[in-house]
């Protein structure tokens, strides 16, 4: 299959020391101690604890000690994972849990619906299996806090095989219900209290504080730092509690964000209209859940790009061409997707005739934001941290090149079940015990 196409590096660089030190450094340590794998049982395992980290860029673990997930890293190896395009929330975790791209999974962010005309934002359309389904399908048990992408796709109200909860509140509050749920206490899903009386096959716990710092005071915010070291404690009470009740030897662990994050303090969104006027269009920005106006024939819905999409008599393709030209003519535009470049980026076929991605620092906002913004959808935020340890994983060997779309196969090879029915991505082998992949 084609391989997806990065036409932007990261906007801030990613220090290697963090992600690579720790595990490579434990790589000698762990294997020599003879504690790797338990003779006679062999490697697979039979839970996975998969912690979800919304904005987990891969810079921020320069700013701050995590020693929970530096003791987790001795187990495993600490690296990073690449999205999708956009590298937009639901789109990327949708990703991440079906292990296909946005062309097979649909999950759309900030288009416009060409059947009710109207601006979308994000949504949870999902047309591909997920890991939860694929775990539930094999016989396993699911327990999803506020993981929500898998919420109805594997993951319901009131189950205890394949239970969902969205309690809302901080990271704490949802470990809190993790650790309740690993020791059999019940647990307020929806309107009812259930009891798992097991631990669960795989265990997702989702915090999305980072991303919204992100979003609220950009990626240098001096908040960060105490945000990621929160996140870090949250995760090694969730291991201390896989010890607890005797299953941490036979857990694997997988932590990882979406996307990154990028700080923008400039808009440009009336340079791109009256560029556009200039051309002979007639240009609109539509918000969300906003139909364009009769006479609109260039409508744009923006996440982080825009996408683009020509109307009427404009959607030809000279319009589309010209519509290019212009975009491409404007300085804060990086560059300028059409629909063949959309497909190698194996980008959901509902995004518009174009997509313009915006120069780091600049937003297509029609106004400068008063003061510093985040914002992710580039593909300058396509990368995101990624940790994997534990049972099935060999301490010090990181993956090689790991997407999104490689995670639930992954996750399927370490529980030795089936990857999910859709999934295009690959098993990360080489982070993994010999036997897993001749399994």
């Amino acid at each position: 299959m084609n391989e997806p196409i990065l036409h932007t590096a990261s906007a801030r660089p990613v220090s290697r020391r963090s992600l690579l030190a720790a595990g490579l450094g434990a790589a000698t340590v762990a294997m020599s101690s003879g504690t790797a794998w338990a003779a006679g049982r062999g490697p697979r395992a039979k839970h996975v604890v998969l912690v979800a980290w919304d904005g987990f860029d891969p810079a921020y673990l320069d700013l701050v000690e995590t020693p929970h997930l530096d003791e987790l890293t001795r187990r495993g190896s600490l690296s990073t994972t690449t999205g999708c395009f956009p590298s937009i929330t639901n789109t990327s975790w949708s990703t991440v849990a079906t292990g296909a791209w946005p062309q097979t999974h649909l999950n759309t962010p900030y288009y416009l619906d060409p059947v009710t005309g109207r601006a979308v934002s994000q949504s949870r359309t999902l047309e591909a299996e997920t890991i939860a389904e694929a775990v539930h399908a094999a016989g396993g048990t699911v327990a999803s806090v506020q993981f929500f992408i898998v919420q109805n796709h594997g993951a319901v109200y009131g189950d205890p095989r394949r239970l969902y909860l969205q309690p809302g509140g901080t990271s704490t509050t949802r470990t809190d219900l993790a650790i309740d749920i690993l020791n059999g206490r019940s647990v307020r899903s929806g309107s009812q209290l259930v009891t798992v009386e097991q631990p669960p096959t795989l265990l997702a716990v989702y915090s999305d504080e980072l991303d919204a710092r992100g979003h609220e005071e950009g990626a240098e915010s001096p908040n960060i730092p105490g945000i990621l070291a929160g996140l870090d404690s949250d995760l090694g009470r969730l291991v201390q509690a896989t010890k607890d009740v005797g299953i941490y030897g036979e857990t694997a662990f997988v932590v990882l964000g979406d996307h990154g994050m990028t700080t923008f303090t400039r808009g440009f969104g009336k340079l791109v209209l009256t560029a556009l006027r200039g051309a002979g269009f007639t240009p609109e920005f539509v918000s969300p859940g906003g139909l364009p106006r009769p006479e609109t024939d260039v409508a744009m819905v923006v996440g982080g790009v825009a996408s683009v999409h020509l109307l009427g008599a404009a959607r030809t393709a000279d319009g589309v061409a010209r519509a290019r030209a212009v975009l491409e003519s404007l300085p804060p535009v990086q560059r300028v997707y059409d629909r063949s470049d959309l497909a190698a980026l194996h980008a959901s076929p509902f995004m518009g005739d174009l997509v313009a991605e915006p120069v780091a620092g600049w937003s297509f906002g029609v106004d400068d934001p008063d003061g510093p913004r985040g914002y992710h959808g580039r593909t300058g935020e396509m990368q995101a941290g990624l940790l994997l340890a534990g049972r099935g994983l060999l301490p010090g060997v990181p993956p090689v090149q790991a997407r999104h779309v490689d995670i639930a196969p992954t996750i399927a090879a370490l529980l030795g079940i089936p990857a999910p029915a859709q999934a295009e991505g690959r098993i990360l082998t080489e982070a993994l015990h010999p036997q897993l992949v001749r399994s």
